[in-house]
């Protein structure tokens, strides 16, 4: 089906640059941009497009059948004819169909092509797609944008859906041409500069949580340590001793002794690489070396880490909840309560035990607020409405809060039983005091830090101070510093 256009086939590359630019046309609605597909991706970025004032040009193999689904205002033709409408063209199929505009070479030279194409794997190909398009048609300026963005979230809008798009191209022209495009779709563009970029911008959406990796393998790992261990001392042991069946504990207890351990682990590990960042600092005299790749990447994961700290946490409390709602709790509740009539008890009232448990329960409520306020500040759009100091006292300095106040709910928890022989099952310690071993030399870390002498020299390296400039200067090896040698790091 051949169709009317709204506007004629430019001349020359300048004559249809984007509204609101300097050489370009001030009205959208009179600049014609091409897609070359009719699959999802294109009818939602034609939605876009039109919302935003743009006439809209689509090519299509089978223009007929692909017309129902787009708009009435949109022209819906064959690809020679969409190419010689605009200067500018979405190419939204995939790399195994670029060979089918061999033909019209010749009527995209000089024109813009958009490369909105993704792989179904990383490093699929030894080129990026956008790098063999441009090898197919060497006389087009290629352009690699907009594949970060689904056709779902161009549906959505801007409002509700990444507003990201990474854009790169040999040609500095053509890049601020498809820039300048993103910004009027109300989207956030970012330049990467030339066209080997491309690569690693159709990576990007392959990635599946690359920065969640580490973290979710250390919390997995933990929790399946502390449940074995768990289920050995609570559930084994009784068995070999006794030969006392408490294998209904598995469900239920077992996974509920676990979920703290891991939480205040996971916490701990949170700030424990910031201390060992300040240890190195101050071992090295300088802010400028940079860190060992092991702890670079440590200190990449916190946020991470912490957001998985507040699911074992949440996850303990609701576990925690459900407790008196079990078979067997109501079962020991109705034994207890008919040993203590066989015993003739009136009043089995322990006041060391009610302070205990309301100060451990008050401490728990107190950590978990906490952990939740970190959770929050760390969503980008709650980060965003923060300023720089008020984001590093909600995640440094109540964060450390939230740590202390956890591991008072561990030793409260924990009480005198540390202490006591029966609790050393199988020659091995309670779950509690392994919970305390990490927290406990995160704030001892943390306390050696705050001392003034310690606290003053990071300060120090922190704004730029090094101890080797120091050096140089007691040994005389530089008497004289000229304004030549003085460099800004």
């Amino acid at each position: 089906m051949e169709s009317i256009s709204m506007m004629g086939s430019p001349k020359n590359l300048n004559d249809t640059f984007l509204p609101n630019v300097a050489n370009g046309i001030k009205d959208a609605s009179k600049t014609t941009i091409g897609i070359i597909g009719s699959g999802d991706f294109a009818k939602s970025l034609t939605i876009r497009l039109i919302r935003c004032g743009y006439h809209v040009v689509i090519g299509s193999r089978n223009p007929k059948l692909a017309a129902e689904f787009f708009p009435h205002v949109v022209d819906v033709t064959h690809y020679e004819d969409s190419v010689a409408k605009t200067n500018i063209i979405f190419v939204a199929i995939h790399r195994e169909h670029y060979a089918s505009l061999w033909d019209l070479k010749h009527l995209l030279a000089g024109k813009i092509l958009i490369d909105v194409s993704n792989n179904t794997r990383v490093d699929q190909y030894p080129d990026s797609n956008a790098e063999y398009l441009a090898s197919l048609f060497p006389d087009s300026l290629i352009v690699k944008g907009f594949n970060v963005v689904s056709a779902w979230s161009l549906q959505l809008g801007p409002k509700d859906a990444s507003r990201q798009v990474y854009i790169c191209s040999n040609n500095v022209q053509a890049r601020h041409q498809v820039i300048e495009l993103a910004r009027q779709l109300s989207f956030i563009p970012i330049d990467l500069g030339a066209l080997s970029s491309s690569r690693e911008i159709e990576n990007l959406p392959l990635r599946l949580f690359t920065l969640w990796k580490g973290p979710v393998v250390i919390a997995i790992s933990l929790a399946t340590f502390f449940f074995i261990y768990s289920f050995i001392r609570d559930v084994i042991h009784p068995y070999v001793r006794n030969q006392q069946s408490d294998f209904y504990k598995i469900p239920i207890e077992i996974v509920n002794k676990t979920l703290p351990i891991v939480a205040i682990t996971l916490l701990s590990l949170v700030y424990l690489s910031g201390l060992l960042a300040a240890a190195y600092q101050l071992y090295y005299g300088t802010k400028y070396r940079r860190f060992p790749p092991w702890l670079d990447n440590w200190l990449q994961c916190r946020k991470q880490l912490g957001l998985l700290s507040f699911f074992f946490a949440a996850v303990h409390v609701a576990y925690s909840l459900c407790l008196p709602m079990r078979r067997s709790e109501r079962y020991l509740f109705l034994n207890m309560a008919y040993q203590q009539v066989h015993a003739n008890v009136e009043n089995s009232w322990n006041e060391e035990e009610v302070w205990r448990i309301e100060m451990y329960i008050s401490f728990g409520i107190m950590s978990l607020g906490l952990l939740s306020l970190l959770a929050v500040t760390s969503i980008p759009s709650v980060n965003s409405a923060l300023n720089w100091r008020e984001f590093s006292f909600i995640q440094s300095t109540l964060g450390y809060v939230a740590l202390l106040i956890s591991t008072f709910h561990v030793l409260i928890y924990g009480w005198k039983r540390a202490f006591e022989e029966e609790y050393y099952r199988f020659y091995t310690p309670p779950n509690f005091v392994l919970a305390l071993v990490l927290p406990s030399i995160v704030i001892l870390g943390k306390i050696i830090l705050l001392l003034p002498c310690v606290s003053r020299k990071l300060r120090r390296i922190r704004r730029g101070w090094e101890k080797s400039h120091v050096t140089e200067e007691a040994s005389g090896s530089v008497p004289h510093l000229s304004p030549e040698r003085i460099t800004v790091m």
